[in-house]
């Protein structure tokens, strides 16, 4: 599989637009918290490159692998804490959007981030849905990984 086009070099102000976006997420949803929502957003969208980047970049920050690995299983793990469990359903109930967030969730994590906490923690989970489906429609592939030492 090829990547189908680079949108950074064919329109790369609207590219920097959501890097912008991007950057603001980064500045105010702490990590690693930002970075387990977007790993879980990018598991549900089947977004490789993402998923990928994000796995690279929690184990960077110093993550427990098994931690990272458990993402996917967070509600049956005891690794997470509650406000990484609000934020990872939150992510879940936004990334699937099939009726909207239900107000026992919304009312959750606004009682665990407050109002602004709440709005940024939206945006960032809306931000990585956006480079979930810039990535996979174009095709975006991760890095080659390294060979393994025998």
């Amino acid at each position: 599989m090829t990547e189908r086009i680079d949108i950074s070099s064919i329109t790369p102000e609207g590219y920097r637009k959501v890097i912008n976006l991007d950057g603001y997420a980064g500045q105010n949803v702490e990590n690693p918290l930002r970075d387990l929502v977007n790993l879980r957003a990018s598991q549900l969208n089947g977004c490789t490159f993402c998923v990928d980047m994000h796995s690279v970049d929690l184990q960077a920050a110093g993550v427990p692998l098994r931690k990272i690995f458990s993402v996917i299983t967070w509600r049956e793990s005891e690794w997470f804490s509650e406000r990484e469990k609000i934020a990872l359903e939150l992510t879940e109930e936004i990334t699937r959007i099939q009726g909207g967030v239900p107000d026992f969730l919304w009312d959750r994590a606004l009682a665990e981030f407050g109002d602004r906490g709440l709005a940024d923690l939206v945006l960032a989970i809306s931000t990585i849905n956006v480079w979930n489906r810039i990535a996979i429609s174009t095709r975006m592939l991760p890095p080659e990984l390294e060979p393994q030492l025998s």
